[in-house]
């Protein structure tokens, strides 16, 4: 049976980023473990499952997820778990990952083990992306140097945080994703033109925002010739 693990944040992950690869992998027989930096149950961005945002579909049934799937309400914590006994590690995004999974040891560990491993694959989606500025590779290099990377652009965070950059609910964000991994070596392309962006580079996948999750989990299960 195939497996992945999601490393999903305890600060707030965007529902769909998380939902969307979750249910498709679950469907395709996946065995799913989902963790969290400190093993409790991860917290969802309530903006993510507000109507007026993203419509009443798919808040209802991130809500529902959310609330009901026991991975998601069971986790376990990133220091438990090893990238090389999954297929996949999967990093939804949300504004939250900047505050826990990004600035992680152990979930960067993660992410370089599932890109350097021999079969293993990692996607990482949207503001998780920032982990790729803070990850280090077996050589003491970014492990993003080099790479082509799509993910949460900064033409988009101008439209979500004020002049002090700080976030609706007040807090102020750290950095913004697109300057970091540029400033790391990343390739960087958002395809700010296109209705979705989902970029591969070897075992590493990176997805621009909600929008590319449904995009993304399929490229995923592609690229695992699942």
């Amino acid at each position: 049976m195939p497996s992945a693990l999601f490393v999903v944040s305890e600060e707030g992950y965007w529902g769909e980023e998380c939902v969307e690869p979750l249910t498709t992998l679950d469907s395709e027989g996946f065995d799913l473990t989902v963790a969290t930096p400190s093993g409790s149950p991860p917290v969802l961005d309530e903006r993510s499952a507000d109507p007026e945002n993203v419509g009443e579909e798919t808040a209802e049934w991130v809500r529902d997820v959310h609330e009901n799937d026991e991975r998601l309400n069971d986790p376990v914590s990133v220091t438990e778990v090893e990238a090389a006994d999954y297929d996949a590690v999967v990093f939804p995004g949300g504004h939250g990952t900047e505050w826990d999974v990004n600035q992680d040891t152990d979930a960067r560990r993660l992410l370089r083990n599932a890109v350097e491993g021999d079969s293993e694959k990692a996607l990482v989606v949207c503001h998780a992306v920032g982990i790729l500025a803070f990850t280090r590779d077996s050589d003491n290099e970014f492990l993003v140097d080099g790479r082509d990377v799509t993910g949460f652009p900064n033409a988009w965070e101008e439209g979500i945080v004020d002049d002090h950059d700080r976030m609706p609910d007040g807090r102020k964000l750290p950095y913004w994703v697109e300057d970091e991994v540029t400033a790391a070596g990343g390739n960087w392309d958002a395809e700010l033109d296109a209705d979705t962006s989902v970029t591969v580079d070897g075992d590493l996948l990176t997805a621009r925002g909600p929008g590319s999750s449904s995009e993304a989990a399929q490229t995923l299960l592609d690229e695992l010739d699942a």
